[in-house]
């Protein structure tokens, strides 16, 4: 047999490292090309790898909750070839050479085509060995497997058991190792977000009541089982981790986070900062301490803006998608880059220019479980209104579940922020990184407005009102551009039928 190690992919855009989300096979498994393995949770998005081979699952080198570096072993498949083994292509770069146990080189350059966008960049550093691994030493005549364990030291396999060979349940002080796939014995069976839930309230599973389908673990048996006295609790797994309180608020369920109610508990909460809260913290240091920000506001009468959205919802066009003021807007935003294409540009430190874009990639900011996503709709200029409705519609569903990928937030041009759902009226945003602006939409109220009628009579009436802010990078946009832009922005609003005339 030739045992086939499959080492975790580059993911791109920079990143250099993943935390292992769920196993997707189980040891004896038996797997096809480009069957889905397991999901990993990078800085910016959760992804699902495929395999390179077809074969049976010899062993998965790496338990869910570690995070491993580009270029980690992370599962081994016997092909059933009886050849030589082939790893996928490891840190150190296609095409190289290792030794096997004999001393005879083994190629490590898989016969199979890797994957478009997986396998390690060329010419990547080696990274540090994960705690705890060891390199396969040869004992008597080796074999394959043993030969292939000497070419690339890989961490200690997790004991899993196999899904063709279901364990009765195992009792709480003796539950299946972390790692293993959710099945009817062994590791209890819940979705990643119930697990991470689980995780940040110190709740062993193993201990927690099933109600849902199948068997499997729901977020009320986890808050329910946590919500008990603490003398009912067995022994947590996760004893090292911060424990939260019970008694979750609406909000904080709908986005995932844990909140503990205030004066109660434990008197501090500590929460690791990684994933998409490491990476936006980052970048949002690098852009404010790096770009020059100016904010200007302007406060307007949305009345038509209103109007049109409700007309919109009753057309036969539009009745498959949402509209919502934020559909107006970021038509409105493209009409007013066109009459004013210096906002749509980058400061190039390295180069000393100005690169102007002469197209929209229309970043939208999402709150998720995760942290704060930028991904943005490519070439937003050139849809039309019902297309920008279902990008919008898209683009927001798969960053509620956590499946943006990082190339769908690269290359933003501009990007637009909705506080005003969360009933704020605006705010001074920080501009996303290789971008020069950004726009906050705030809250719509009605409120009371002066109108002039054709007489030139004043009058007040009710109308709806709401917020606009830009900031912008002053190194590249001065004011007058600046002021300029939120001016057509906010003409547009108050009339949308302005559009008309400036295409």
């Amino acid at each position: 047999m030739a045992i086939k190690t499959f080492n975790l992919p580059d993911p791109g855009e920079g990143l250099v490292e993943a935390e292992i989300v769920e196993w997707k096979v189980a040891v004896g498994d038996s797997v096809k090309v480009n069957d889905i393995v397991l999901e990993v949770e990078t800085a910016k998005s959760l992804v699902e790898l495929p395999i390179p081979w077809a074969g049976t699952v010899s062993s998965l080198l790496v338990e869910v909750g570690d995070t491993v570096d580009v270029g980690t072993p992370i599962i081994a498949v016997d092909d059933g070839t009886g050849g030589a083994a082939d790893d996928a292509p490891a840190v150190g770069g296609a095409g190289a050479v290792a030794t096997g146990a004999t001393g005879a080189p083994v190629d490590a350059t898989p016969t199979e085509a890797i994957l478009v966008g997986y396998g390690a960049k060329a010419g990547a550093t080696a990274r540090r060995p994960r705690k705890g691994a060891q390199a396969a030493a040869p004992a008597g005549t080796p074999t394959e497997t043993e030969q292939v364990a000497a070419a690339t030291p890989t961490p200690e396999p997790v004991t899993t058991t196999p899904r063709t060979e279901p364990a009765p349940a195992a009792p709480p002080a003796t539950s299946a190792p972390a790692g293993a796939p959710a099945s009817d014995g062994g590791r209890p069976r819940a979705k990643p977000p119930v697990r991470k839930l689980a995780k940040d309230l110190g709740v062993d599973l193993t201990t927690v009541t099933a109600t849902g389908p199948e068997g499997v673990i729901t977020r009320d048996d986890v808050t329910g089982h946590h919500a008990r006295p603490a003398a009912a609790h067995a022994t947590s797994a996760h004893e090292s981790q911060p424990v939260a309180a019970s008694g979750h608020s609406a909000a904080a369920q709908t986005t995932g986070e844990v909140r503990m109610p205030f004066g109660s508990g434990e008197r501090e909460t500590r929460t690791p900062v990684k994933g998409v809260r490491k990476m936006t913290a980052q970048a949002m240091v690098g852009s404010a301490f790096t770009a020059p920000h100016v904010t200007e506001w302007v406060t307007l009468d949305v009345t038509r803006t209103v109007e049109l959205v409700e007309r919109l919802k009753g057309s036969r066009e539009f009745r498959d998608v949402k509209v919502t003021p934020l559909l107006v807007l970021a038509r409105a935003l493209v009409v007013a880059i066109r009459r004013n294409p210096g906002m749509n540009a980058t400061w190039d430190e390295a180069a000393q220019e100005i690169v102007q874009k002469n197209y929209v990639n229309l970043g939208i900011a999402a709150a998720t479980p995760r942290g704060l996503v930028v991904p943005n709709i490519k070439d937003a200029h050139a849809l039309t209104m019902l297309e920008l409705a279902q990008a919008i519609g898209a683009l927001t569903a798969t960053a509620r579940e956590g499946r943006t990928q990082p190339a769908d937030m690269s290359g933003g041009t501009m990007t637009i922020t909705n506080v005003g759902v969360f009933g704020v009226d605006s705010g001074t945003p920080i501009i996303n990184p290789g971008e020069s602006a950004i726009v906050c939409f705030g809250a719509i109220r009605k409120q009371p407005w002066v109108v002039t009628d054709a007489a030139g009579h004043d009058e007040i009436v009710v109308r709806h009102v709401t917020q606009l802010a830009v900031s912008f990078d002053h190194r590249l946009i001065d004011g007058e551009l600046g002021s300029r832009f939120l001016s057509d922005l906010a003409a547009l609003l108050e009339d949308p039928a302005q559009a008309l005339v400036w295409g």
